[in-house]
Formats: structure tokens, sequence, C-alpha cells
């Protein structure tokens, strides 16, 4: 086994470890992969703006991927880098900075706001505290996903710098476990965001709402 047994009594694997272990949220149950029961929107009846966030997911998906792999390969070598897993890390980094900010901001700019009050007027919300919908739960979300990817970047440049191996050791394992962590989390994020958000956006929204959304969304800023 190539992933070493978690030292509860380490600092940093505290920290890791406090971060994972959220409580599971109204979007995230742990059947979640099943029927969401929504009724499945074809992909030909979406709106353009959602067309264009479910072909962007399908990219993301890609390069998720590419980095699991990546990771992957890494544990399984003891935490030696060679050129594949060099690229797939890299392409990550670009991925986390420069294509999920943009496709986070377009959702949260046109998309969850009017969203969210459909929501709210028709009983989707959390109903311990109405004013929450799953659309906190996504934007929640979207901050944890930068945060995570910021640490795994920020691990990565602390361990190159270490000479003692047992540190470098663990921080690389805790590197593995966020980086995992991630791919998983944004997985999820996706699916719920297809298969329940968008079909629910189709069903809420009117049609005149949703061309007005399509004006905004390819307008440029």
């Amino acid at each position: 086994m190539y992933l070493k047994k978690k030292n509860i009594n380490d600092p940093l694997k505290r920290f890791v470890e406090k971060e994972n272990s959220k409580e599971v949220s109204p979007m995230n149950p742990p059947e979640s992969y099943s029927y969401s029961g929504v009724e499945e929107v074809p992909y030909e009846q979406m709106s353009n703006a959602l067309k264009q966030l479910i072909e962007e997911h399908k990219l993301f998906t890609e390069m998720l991927v590419e980095f699991e792999t990546s990771l992957i390969k890494w544990g399984h070598q003891n935490w030696i880098f060679d050129k594949d897993i060099n690229r797939g890390l890299k392409n990550f980094f670009i991925f986390i900075n420069e294509k999920i900010p943009a496709h986070n901001y377009k959702e949260e700019k046109f998309l969850f706001p009017g969203l969210r009050r459909k929501l709210i007027e028709s009983g989707e919300y959390n109903k311990e505290d109405h004013s929450k919908t799953a659309i906190e739960v996504l934007e929640d979300e979207h901050i944890k996903i930068s945060q995570a990817g910021a640490v795994v970047f920020n691990f990565l440049g602390l361990a190159s710098k270490l000479n003692h191996k047992p540190s470098k050791g663990i921080i690389f394992q805790i590197t593995y476990e966020q980086g995992i962590k991630i791919v998983e989390t944004m997985k999820l994020h996706i699916f719920m965001e297809d298969k329940t958000l968008f079909p629910l956006a189709m069903k809420l929204f009117t049609q005149d709402e949703l061309n007005d959304i399509d004006r905004r969304f390819f307008t440029p800023l």
C-alpha cells in the first residue's frame, strides 16, 4: 500500500481531516449520484447559457481525470515526479486558477441570483432555514474548491523546500489526500448542477427569463 497510515497526532493531518470531515449537505447525501427526483431535460432543450455551462463541465471532467490519474501515479511511485505527473499537476493549476473562476463567475452572476428566488418561491429550500437553498451550498463549494486548490499548490511548494524525507512524505500525502478530495467534490458538484440544478432552472424560469439570462450571459463584459 503506497499511502502511509495516518498519524492522528500530526497537526497538518488534523487540519486536512477537519477540512474533509464536513457534515453531509442537503445537496450531498451519501446517495448523491442516484436519481435526484428532478425530471431530466434533454441537452437539446436546454437554454444556450446552460448548454455552455454543461460543455464547460465536460472539459472540467476531462481535466479532473488527468489530475486524478497524475495523483494516483504519483502515490504509486512513492511521491516521485515524472514528466506526465508534472504536466498533469501543471494543467490542473492553470485550470483551477484561470478556467474555474470564470465559470463560477458566470454561474454566480447570471444564473444563481434569479434561480435562488425561484427555488424559495417553489418551496425548494432548507426546511430548517427557509433562506437557504441549494444555491448557497454550491456557492460555498466554489469557495472551498478554490481554497483546497491553494492548499495543494502551497503544500507542494513547502515540501519541495524540505530536506527531511519523513516530513516531506507527510506533506506529500496530505497533498495527495487534498487533491483527491478536490476531484471527488468537483465531480459531485458538476453532477448536481447538470442533473438537478439546471433542469430545475429550465422548469422554474419562464422562456422570457431564460432568454434574458442568455442575452446577459453572452454579452461581453
